[in-house]
């Protein structure tokens, strides 16, 4: 009876023990399925940030800035994004595209001063929308950082840079054709590509970043890293000057020296500002960058999936068709909204609910692969199931 007593006892001070221990908070939730995430693909560094109700409300950063020096990574370091930089160029075009300046619906070829034409259909216009949308059949040189590859007047009928299909009636993602979309967003404005961007996106919005590596601090850099014969090793390219092209070079054609494509740096804090602009189609903190018609427009899919491999695509964002493990969000009409970047060891994520007012940043400055999972999916799940989803 008394050892029955006893038991009873310690029971009953565990029950209380149990109820005065607070339950753990979303962000120190999010904090440990990050780091989680961090064993299992032995990440360099992760910046992630968590937007809900039209507010920022987590923002941590993880790791290393500098594997060398072990300096930690922090909340203000800035870091390449890649191909999520699409969506930057995609809207700083929709700014002339509300002024007049061009069409999505008009020729390219009008807007750039030489002919852009695929052979296989020659008497088939290239419009901007199918640029923006990956449906122009612009195929990817090795090298994109040239538009020499689609002018005639270098390489003749250019017929190694396009697919056969006709323009608007395939998809193959390009980082050629965003390319060239920079090219257009400076021939048309006036102003050199990576100047426009910063001061009529990235500064209208008050946030840090841009394309130009000499017109920012290198200080906040977060160096990025590839798994090269399973040893990291930093990638100079990711964060490479341009100065000594710049006396040749030619505006309204040099603009892919910059990178369009894939060339903006900026904080993961930053980064969810710029996503909550977009989530607020077009406008944040009273501040308007593109219209809502316009914002609406970049969020609607050009391009519905077909075959393997192709994305459900819009001007420069797409929707996730099978990506957030909770199946309200893999149904039509209700697939979250954003991009994805990789390069030079960085992967890269803006995503986010339109239904339900939701978004998720992350980025990592260099990570391992792990055979049959996608860092980016995990990283995100494991984001979403700790402070998210309820």
């Amino acid at each position: 009876m008394r050892i029955s007593r006893f038991f009873m006892a310690v029971s009953a001070s565990l029950m209380m023990f149990a109820a005065c221990t607070p339950a753990p908070t979303p962000a120190e939730k999010t904090n440990e399925a990050i780091k989680a995430v961090m064993e299992e693909f032995q990440n360099v560094g992760i910046s992630a940030a968590v937007v809900k109700d039209g507010k920022i409300v987590y923002n941590e950063s993880f790791g290393y800035k500098n594997l060398e020096t072990k300096e930690p990574l922090g909340n203000t370091d800035v870091m390449r994004i890649a191909s999520i930089s699409k969506s930057f160029t995609a809207t700083a075009l929709m700014q002339l595209v509300e002024k007049g300046v061009i069409s999505l619906d008009g020729d390219v070829s009008d807007m750039i001063g030489f002919k852009i034409r695929n052979p296989h259909h020659p008497d088939i216009p290239i419009t901007l929308r199918m640029v923006l949308s990956h449906t122009a059949s612009i195929r990817d040189k090795e090298d994109y950082f040239t538009l020499d590859h689609l002018n005639p007047a270098v390489y003749g009928d250019c017929e190694e840079s396009y697919f056969q299909y006709k323009p608007g009636e395939g998809y193959n993602y390009s980082n050629m054709g965003l390319n060239l979309a920079g090219s257009i967003l400076e021939r048309m404005s006036g102003v050199r590509f990576d100047d426009y961007v910063r001061e009529n996106v990235i500064w209208k919005l008050g946030l840090y970043g841009g394309h130009n590596i000499d017109s920012l601090d290198a200080s906040k850099f977060a160096w990025i890293y590839s798994k090269e014969d399973g040893e990291y090793v930093k990638s100079e390219g990711a964060y490479r000057s341009r100065a000594d092209e710049m006396p040749t070079y030619k505006f309204g054609y040099s603009a892919p020296i910059f990178s369009p494509t894939g060339g903006v740096k900026i904080s993961a804090h930053d980064l969810a500002v710029y996503m909550m602009m977009h989530m607020n189609y077009g406008e944040y903190n009273g501040v308007r960058v593109i219209s809502e018609e316009n914002a609406k427009a970049m969020q609607t899919p050009v391009w519905m999936i077909k075959d393997k491999g192709d994305d459900q695509y819009g001007l420069c964002l797409k929707e996730f068709t099978d990506f957030i493990d909770d199946p309200k969000y893999n149904v039509a009409g209700n697939y979250p909204v954003g991009h994805t970047g990789g390069a030079y060891g960085l992967n890269s994520i803006m995503i986010w609910s339109p239904a339900d007012g939701w978004g998720i940043v992350a980025m990592t400055n260099g990570y391992t692969s792990v055979k049959g999972k996608s860092f980016l999916k995990t990283l995100t799940n494991a984001i979403y199931n700790a402070h998210i989803r309820e």
